[in-house]
Parts: structure tokens; C-alpha cells; sequence
């Protein structure tokens, strides 16, 4: 063999980018400086910023955006549609009859209610109303999202195959059942940037809950970065103690000791990076770099003292619970404010497969009123024209009952075939119902609306032509929308 070829076959891709290593240093230093390495662009502070942001990809956002930004407030465990937001008065005439198979059609079921004998049919017992010039139907549990449903775009007609929670959720957040993907928000981090020096460009909240306790667990892999670096992973705050696991400085330890510190620790990594080229290694100086600036840009946001007594009182009396879906909501708007990229809270217990008459009000009240502030205060800052906030779960409730059955209580299971959720701000157009299911909120009739095209509309809301943003991994071109024809929901779109 030729030597200068048998060489060439054993350089491999580590040497290869040990040898580059410089360039890659150059350009992860440049980040952290709060510059983009390509563009110059720079982020002062918590406030100006960039439209494009810093770090993301050339070339996006691929067309003007009309959202900076995005909220998404995920209730784990599926809301009832059929209680909420999907109003089907003909069911009350039907109730404890069996659901007709000709509606079924031989659709799989969970196992929690595959053994019954018969499907009764359970019409909901809340109050529905017509509200706002969109006309549309609102439950009782939800009196606050009514007085803004011409804010808001309710889609009744989403779908997905996933049956059971946790293939749905992760289905739902990364675009695929199995666990492994990067989620919605890494994805916007990878491919948009930072619009933030001080703050992570992903940011995930767990708040507290009041209805079924016994809820289903989720996990770190829902907000994970899957095959992206790690640096694009959601930062989860904790509910309790420090907000960021290790974040403060151990006893002993100062600010300036810790500075010293971290700067030795990046001489190291660089020395790693150069002989090896491993991505990772530059992650982990971004990571200690963004951890060391959140030991002020956290304690800063999370302070809500300087909030009027009118904006507290506004997100309800949990507001001041640390924790709580309330002070989570005011918390998201603190970090719109200081251009956190995006944003999800998971509020859990939302999965009643009984006592839907007793759980599911408390579970409502969590989220209804502060939801509803978050969008005024949101709006009255300036920030709802470019923050695009979405609501909703994982699949909807069934229509017949789980279990027994009376007039004021009843249990649904699980139902993949239509659920209703709202979107608001930038990029949607306000006081608009979309999609429409049958007289049992079981199928769908009307303009049906795949998870992937909810992904691509926020995507597209972001400037972003989600066929457009994919990674290689295990030999295919990955997108968070599949590889089916989906797209943005058109109808919705301001």
C-alpha cells in the first residue's frame, strides 16, 4: 500500500478534529463572550437582543419570525377535551347508553379499560357557555381562559398514535415514542441560539398540583437534547432549595475562588479539546460558564419583590407559593422579559381515569386563573406579539366511562383520536376554533391536526421550516416533525 494512503486511513475523525480544535476553541469562546462568531452580533445584558440570536445555525431563522420566543404550559396526563373546550350538548340525552362500534370502529384501548364489558357513554357534567365574538364554548371549570378566547386559537381536532402516557409525552416533546430524540426546545436552542448571555435558552418547571395525586411520572429525557449536544438541554429549576442543583458556592468557597477556578478548569478542557476534538468538551466550558453568570442572573428572577401588588394579585393567591402553577406562570414571564428562548411548564395529575367530578375542578382552578394573567401581563408588556404560548396535553379522554358511572362523577381513560389545546401571541391569529370532532368527541370530521403539524407550527411561528432543520443520527436526516408530510396548521397563522 501506498504509505501516504495507508496515513491518510488512519487518521480518525478525533485526530482529524484535534488538529481543528483551535478553530473550534476560537468559536466556543466567542459564544461565551456573548458574540456570534460568524456575524458579530452581540447580547448586552438581560434585555437587547438579537433577533438571531447566538449560537445557533447559519442561515436561520429561514424567514422572519413573528415569535422571539415560546411558552408552552404541557398538562401531563391529558386533559378531558369533552370537560374542557369540546362541547357536545346531544350526549346528554345518551347517557349510560353504549358507545355505537360504528363510532369505535375496532380502535385499540388500554388495558385499563379493554376488559369492560360495555363502553357507557358519560355526557360531561359541567356547564358549557358561548363566549367572546368567536363564539366559542367554554366549560364552567375554566372561567378565566373564557375571557380570552378571542386571544386564542383552540384547535379541537389534534391527534396522535400514542395510546399510553409515556410514548405520548415523549412523542409529543421530541417527536418520537422512544426515548433517545432531542426535545422541542433543544431543537429551538440548536437551531435558533441564545437570546440570552445570563440565562439558559431552555428553561423547565415542575410546579406543584392539586388534583389525583398519583400521577404519572415524567422525565429529564422529555426536556434531554437527545442527540444534540448537551449544552442545548433544558435547565429544570427545582421547586425547593437551590433552583439549579449546585449553582451556589459551597461554604469556604467565594465568588472570586470559584472564578479562579472555572478558569484553570477551561485552560484543562482546552488541552482536552485539542487533543481529542470531542464536541462535549466544549459544552461542558459553555455549561460552567453559563453556571457561574446564574449564580446572580437566578436569584435575580427569581425575586419577585419588585412585581406590583395589581400583577400578584392578578395570577391568584398561589402566586406567592414557590413551586406552584401560579408563581411558575409569573416566573415564564420574568423570563420573557429577559429573553429566555423558551420556556415549558409540566403541571401533572391530569390523568382521571375516575373521580373526574372531584379531581378534575382542583386541577382546573391550578391552572385556569393564572394562565389566563400570564396572557394579560404578557400582552400589557409588549411581549404577547412576540411570545408564542401554547396549551395542552399528550391524547384527550375518552367519552365513555372508566369505571362507574353516575350523573355527577365518572372516569374516562385514555383517547388518542382528538384533543383540544390553545395556542396565543406571536404568529397566531386570535378568536379562532379550528378542527371539529363527532357528536362524541371521538373522531375527528374536520381539518385534523397531527402532533407534528402542532411541532411544525411552532416551529414555523419561530421562523423555522421544520423540513429544513434536521440533524444526521443513525443514519437519517432527523426532524422533530418526521418524516411524513406535515406542516404548519395555516388556519391559525396570523
Amino acid at each position: 500500500m501506498d504509505p501516504r494512503s495507508e496515513y491518510v486511513q488512519q487518521i480518525t475523525r478525533r485526530h482529524f478534529f484535534g488538529g481543528s480544535a483551535m478553530g473550534l476553541g476560537t468559536a466556543a469562546l466567542a459564544t461565551l463572550l456573548g458574540k456570534d462568531a460568524l456575524g458579530g452580533n452581540t447580547l448586552v445584558g438581560d434585555g437587547a437582543a438579537t433577533e438571531a440570536g447566538i449560537g445557533g445555525l447559519p442561515g436561520l431563522p429561514h424567514f422572519a419570525p413573528k415569535a422571539k420566543r415560546a411558552i408552552y404550559l404541557f398538562m401531563a396526563g391529558a386533559p378531558s377535551q369533552i370537560d374542557m373546550l369540546d362541547y357536545k350538548p346531544a350526549l346528554d340525552d345518551m347517557f349510560d347508553q353504549d358507545l355505537p362500534e360504528s363510532v369505535r370502529n375496532g380502535q385499540r384501548l388500554t388495558t385499563m379499560t379493554s376488559g369492560q364489558s360495555r363502553f357507557p357513554l358519560a355526557p360531561s357534567k359541567f356547564k358549557f357557555e358561548q363566549h367572546g365574538q368567536s363564539g366559542a364554548w367554554v366549560s364552567e371549570l375554566l372561567p378565566h381562559t373564557a375571557k380570552m378566547v378571542d386571544k386564542l386559537a383552540i384547535v379541537r381536532s389534534l391527534h396522535t398514535e400514542a395510546i399510553n402516557h409515556d410514548p405520548a409525552i415523549t412523542y409529543i416533546c421530541t417527536g418520537h415514542q422512544l426515548p433517545g430524540r432531542a426535545s422541542l426546545g433543544s431543537w429551538l436552542g440548536y437551531g435558533l441560539g441564545s437570546l440570552n448571555e445570563n440565562l439558559p435558552t431552555f428553561v423547565v418547571m415542575t410546579p406543584t398540583w392539586t388534583g389525583r395525586q398519583d400521577a404519572q411520572a415524567i422525565y429529564q429525557r422529555l426536556w434531554g437534547s437527545g442527540f444534540l449536544p448537551s449544552k442545548y438541554q433544558g435547565v429544570a429549576l427545582a421547586r425547593t432549595g437551590d433552583p439549579v442543583l449546585y449553582l451556589s458556592n459551597p461554604d469556604g468557597v467565594n465568588s472570586d475562588s470559584r472564578r479562579r477556578m472555572l478558569d484553570s478548569l477551561a485552560r484543562l478542557n482546552q488541552q482536552t479539546a485539542q487533543t481529542y476534538g470531542d464536541p462535549e468538551t466544549q459544552a461542558r466550558i459553555a455549561q460552567y460558564e453559563m453556571a457561574f453568570r446564574m449564580q446572580s442572573s437566578v436569584p435575580d428572577l427569581l425575586n419577585i419583590a419588585d412585581e406590583t401588588e395589581a400583577t400578584l394579585e392578578r395570577y391568584g393567591p398561589d402566586v406567592q407559593k414557590p413551586g406552584t402553577y401560579a408563581h411558575n406562570c409569573l416566573l415564564a414571564r420574568r423570563m420573557a422579559e429577559r429573553n429566555v428562548r423558551f420556556v415549558q411548564i409540566f403541571h401533572r395529575g391530569w390523568d382521571q381515569h375516575g373521580n373526574v367530578g372531584g379531581d378534575l375542578p382542583k386541577q382546573c382552578h391550578d391552572i385556569d386563573q393564572p394562565s389566563w394573567a400570564l396572557i394579560q401581563d404578557l400582552e400589557e408588556r409588549g411581549l404577547l406579539e412576540d411570545t408564542l404560548v401554547v396549551w395542552g396535553g399528550e391524547f384527550g379522554r375518552t367519552v365513555y366511562c372508566q369505571g362507574a358511572l353516575t350523573r355527577e362523577n365518572y372516569g374516562r381513560d385514555h383517547h388518542p383520536r382528538c384533543f383540544s389545546i390553545w395556542m396565543a401571541g406571536g404568529g397566531i391569529k386570535g378568536g379562532v376554533v379550528h378542527g371539529e370532532t363527532d357528536d362524541f368527541s371521538y373522531n375527528i370530521v374536520r381539518d385534523p391536526v397531527h402532533i407534528h403539524d402542532l411541532n411544525a407550527t411552532i416551529l414555523h411561528c419561530l421562523g423555522i421550516d421544520h423540513r429544513r432543520l434536521s440533524v444526521k443520527f443513525q443514519g437519517l436526516d432527523v426532524r422533530i416533525t418526521g418524516v411524513e408530510d406535515h406542516g404548519p396548521v395555516r388556519g391559525i397563522l396570523a
